[in-house]
């Protein structure tokens, strides 16, 4: 194979790569403001009944999972399209048990 014919296709990925980079920021913009609604939720929560509510404690943290695999995609320094090209991220690492306010 010849060099000009190699060229076309990697530009063609390289476009492709560049629209999903495109694509993935405003994504974040989004996941960023829930992560900040839960946030808020939760400290309203905490001065309402003193507990947390441990799924939305969950759901946040996959969440920003998420936004670390987004963060790593758009960065090249990963070849996996984030959600929804593929599932939905487990959280990268799990929860305290209990978080102290010092």
């Amino acid at each position: 194979m010849n060099d000009q014919t190699q060229e076309p296709r990697s530009r063609d990925r390289f476009a492709i790569r560049l629209l999903y980079t495109l694509l993935f920021p405003p994504i974040y913009g989004i996941c960023n403001f829930l992560v900040l609604l839960t946030t808020l939720f939760q400290f309203a929560l905490l001065l309402i009944t003193l507990k947390h509510s441990e799924p939305v404690r969950s759901f946040a943290n996959r969440v920003i999972s998420y936004e670390y695999r987004i963060w790593r995609y758009v960065s090249l320094n990963s070849s996996q399209r984030p959600f929804p090209f593929a599932e939905f991220p487990p959280a990268v690492e799990p929860p305290e048990a209990e978080v102290g306010f010092h």
